[in-house]
């Protein structure tokens, strides 16, 4: 009898090691597929990143010019620093936010590269690699089969996604806390959201994502356990209240408090009817075309359908994860087709979507079995049963693993066909953007002839990140965002929005120095200013004084002359490089020593 109990504890111990064995050979596996899932996530983004020399997204020459300003007002003592740059704007230095200061320091070490430029594009690689991994590592997390298959999917799922996702913009890190936020979500580790929420709302504006996953998360347990669990309710509402206790005290303990609330208002108003705007705004604001955002998320589109058929709420504690990702993914694709800014955030989690409702049909009878007996019951009953070893893997078992493992085959197979589509396609439009130079010679010249401080009038919102990038000696008319100006000043965003597009029938010169405190106009070459930049120069008023193949730079005379040709009066500048050299000129960091905005936030008015 004794032998007996003594050979069933050693077999109980043989199983218990190998069970540990097992689990070792696990974290072994699921390691080495993210560091794959890392190499080929990288590749993708790097090889998009540098298809071209510019930094992608003009709005990637703000955030990388910025965060080197912040470092150097750090430096110096200066915290937050001041933001003289758009005195006409709800960006004024009165008011001025950083509503994107956590991504910020983020972009600090990347300013430390020498060439801003590449500084911004490494960051931006960077974080798209991270954004999809964190989605692949959720899929590793959870033990759903097959990884690569997902992987080909994530890397595949929009071409859009792609293309948003290697922008130096906070979207990438943004999707990072979301998939954050949903792990401590499953796990149940709610208080954990309230600093996850409180360093949300410092890094980007869409931290409202993950307050209404806490929201969906919080139904979704109510309704799968509340027939199970007395006290879930008081457990699930946890979670949303932490993630607004994290959200209130992102607001309150910020160094831009209380503008920061002021800010995300208006934003949220303005914004709000993405489709009446009284001013132009960026097209990520606009819905795109049905049949293109078919076309370009068609791995994305066929995931919800999968997720849609293969959802089974019948076990509705096991569904709870599935059903999550089935609201949240709904909602993502609702608001993606209202606005395409939301594009980097619907395809990756429709992707989750069908991988977490395939599961329960992908692991087969192997979960029916786990669900049944628990490993430590079986381990506990292993020496009592009349077989101690392990039993032999039929036949066909054996092919019928051999079948799943060919069909994973064909369809990664299957995917890799739109994912390389995808990246080709984002990379052919990537390289069709503008050089990352081509303002260069304009703003060098204003920042050599024109005083320091002086208010320069650009022509477009969206030209602000450029001219910054290469020139802080100055302040601008409008930049960011065009609700900016509106917002502050709406009956100077309408004489803008007249004056750049040529609709007015009265003389800018004037109205351009009186008004906006401007003696100088900055004038990309861009199609939709040729009424402005030519009635100007009939105007008598303008004259040109620097023009290459990029822009032009006007200035406004003291009296009405006589018409300027279009062909003489400029300095010619010669067409920017393609290749930029590494020892770009760093503009000043602020506007001290010239003639900065009047303490009011206005420009002084020019003689």
């Amino acid at each position: 009898m004794e032998n007996v109990f003594t050979d069933s504890v050693e077999e109980s111990e043989v199983a218990r090691r190998d069970e540990r064995g097992r689990a070792g050979s696990g974290v072994l596996t699921r390691s080495l597929q993210l560091l794959i899932g890392a190499i080929a996530a990288g590749v993708v983004f790097f090889y998009l990143q540098f298809s071209t020399d510019a930094i992608l997204d003009v709005d990637g020459y703000y955030h990388i010019r910025w965060s080197r300003l912040l470092w150097e007002g750090m430096l110096a003592g200066k915290f937050p620093p001041a933001f003289p740059y758009l005195p006409l704007t709800t960006l004024n230095p009165q008011d001025y936010v950083d509503h994107h200061l956590l991504f910020h320091f983020l972009l600090i070490p990347f300013t430390w590269f020498g060439d801003l430029r590449l500084g911004a594009k490494t960051a931006a690689a960077l974080f798209g690699t991270l954004g999809v991994l964190a989605c692949y590592w959720l899929i590793l997390r959870y033990r759903v089969s097959y990884p690569p298959v997902w992987l080909v999917a994530l890397l595949g799922c929009s071409a859009p996604f792609l293309y948003r996702l290697s922008m130096t913009r906070a979207q990438s890190v943004s999707l990072i806390f979301m998939v954050a936020g949903i792990y401590l979500l499953f796990e149940r580790r709610y208080w954990l959201l309230a600093p996850l929420a409180f360093l949300y709302v410092w890094t980007y504006s869409l931290f409202v994502m993950l307050c209404a996953a806490s929201v969906i998360w919080a139904g979704v347990v109510m309704w799968s356990e509340w027939h199970t669990d007395p006290k879930f309710i008081r457990r699930t509402l946890v979670a949303p209240l932490a993630t607004a206790i994290g959200t209130v005290a992102g607001f309150v303990i910020n160094p831009y408090f209380p503008d920061n609330v002021r800010l995300f208002v208006a934003h949220l108003l303005m914004k709000a009817k993405a489709t009446e705007f009284t001013t132009s705004v960026g097209m990520e604001w606009y819905p795109y075309e049905s049949w293109y955002l078919l076309g370009s998320c068609l791995v994305a589109f066929a995931a919800m359908l999968v997720g849609y058929v293969a959802f089974d709420g019948t076990d509705k504690k096991r569904a709870a994860r599935t059903l999550f990702f089935l609201v949240f993914s709904t909602i993502l694709l609702i608001i993606t087709a209202r606005s395409r800014r939301f594009v980097e955030y619907w395809p990756p989690f429709a992707v989750l979507f069908a991988a977490f409702s395939l599961q329960p049909l992908l692991e087969g009878e192997r979960r029916a079995v786990g669900a049944r007996l628990s490993a430590v019951v079986l381990d506990e009953l292993q020496p009592f049963l009349d077989r101690h070893e392990r039993p032999k893997v039929s036949d066909e078992t054996r092919r019928r693993e051999y079948w799943k493992m060919a069909l994973a085959g064909v369809a990664a197979a299957a995917l890799s066909i739109p994912m390389i589509g995808n990246v080709t396609g984002v990379a052919r439009e990537i390289s069709n953007d503008q050089p990352p130079a081509a303002y260069r010679g304009a703003m060098e010249w204003v920042r050599a002839n024109v005083p320091k401080g002086e208010m320069v009038f650009n022509t477009d919102w969206d030209d602000f990140p450029k001219v910054f990038f290469y020139d802080t000696d100055h302040v601008y008319a409008t930049g960011l965002d065009p609700t900016y100006l509106l917002n502050q000043n709406p009956e100077l965003s309408k004489l803008y929005v007249e004056i750049t597009l040529g609709k007015n029938n009265y003389d800018a010169g004037p109205v351009i120095r009186e008004r906006f405190g401007a003696r100088y106009v900055f004038s990309d070459k861009e199609e939709v200013h040729d009424d402005f930049y030519f009635k100007a120069l009939d105007s008598g008023w303008f004259e040109k004084i620097y023009e290459d193949d990029y822009a032009a730079v006007l200035r406004i005379r003291e009296q009405k002359g006589a018409p300027t040709p279009d062909t003489e009066g400029a300095v010619p500048g010669a067409t920017p490089d393609a290749e930029l050299e590494d020892d770009v000129d760093e503009p000043d960091s602020g506007v001290e020593e010239g003639a900065p905005p009047s303490d009011e936030g206005q420009p002084q008015q020019q003689p």
